[in-house]
């Protein structure tokens, strides 16, 4: 029986996460090529392709989704394992800005798990819309950014997937049937907005903005109170919540990129180890 090589599943996760060889390479500190041998040899190993390349980039196969899913268990498991055994010596500082949007769907996994794993890391989260995370008075208060851009692709740098917008209401109310689509969103400048009202105004649909609230709890309870819908990536919609499908009044809302954005050159060890708690959960 043959053993799966450990580093080579971590590169092999990595780059299914971060969309490409180069981008896990800078990750993982080695060479593109360096990837690529890895990427072989596991193939090779499992008598399989585990990657295509379509418009959207590099994507896994459907086998590659099938070892995706047993690598990342056995990986979480080593981790654990390592953990459990080795004295955490990280430690260090990392200020992460993440939008407002995805605070409360992501932050809870990534602060419980890393914090168990790295009790010496501190980390002081802003949450904030990305336009303003990312905005030139702000440039040097973050260590890392969770950001989301209008045109999903791999060209724009550490992009780790693209997600769905979608039309969502509560499943108990009726706001979503109202003649002009009563609209609960963030302020100005975010992307959901944006999109939301250039999509209704491109088909002369009646809107108006009802609510503007600048936190994904905050819009969750006003649609749960039937108070109007609003527009989510899919990977972050509440269980209780439901999705709109496309229709003549709700049009397709088409995908945003999700980027982790650092300085490539010099990433301390703890913020290396948060990119990495960050693109798992997101994937």
């Amino acid at each position: 029986m043959k053993n799966l090589p450990m580093d080579v599943l971590r590169s092999f996760v990595t780059v299914a996460e971060l969309g490409g060889f180069t981008q896990a390479g800078e990750l993982l500190g080695r060479s593109q090529p360096a990837i690529s041998l890895q990427i072989k040899r596991l193939e090779e190993m499992t008598n399989t392709h585990l990657f295509s390349r379509s418009s959207q980039g590099l994507k896994l196969t459907q086998q590659g989704e099938v070892l995706f899913k047993y690598a990342s268990d056995i990986l979480t498991l080593n981790d654990e394992a390592m953990n459990t055994f080795l004295k955490p010596t990280l430690s260090g500082r990392v200020r992460f800005g993440i939008p407002s949007e995805f605070a409360t769907t992501l932050l809870p996994k990534i602060v419980g798990r890393f914090a168990k794993a790295y009790p010496n890391v501190t980390l002081e989260v802003t949450c904030d819309l990305s336009k303003r995370l990312l905005s030139e008075e702000r440039a040097n208060q973050f260590d890392l950014i969770l950001a989301l851009h209008d045109n999903p692709s791999n060209k724009h740098r550490g992009q780790v997937k693209a997600d769905e917008l979608v039309w969502v209401t509560s499943p108990d109310q009726h706001a979503h049937e109202k003649d002009a689509i009563p609209l609960i969103v963030a302020q100005e400048g975010c992307i959901y907005r944006h999109r939301a009202v250039q999509s209704l105004r491109k088909i002369n649909q009646a809107y108006r903005v009802v609510y503007t609230i600048p936190d994904l709890a905050g819009i969750k309870a006003a649609i749960e109170e039937g108070l109007g819908v609003t527009v989510l990536a899919k990977s972050t919609v509440p269980d209780n919540l439901k999705i709109i499908k496309p229709s003549e009044k709700y049009p397709k809302l088409g995908t945003i990129g999700i980027s982790l954005i650092y300085d490539h050159k010099d990433p301390n060890e703890a913020m290396k180890r948060l990119v990495e708690f960050v693109a798992t959960s997101l994937a």
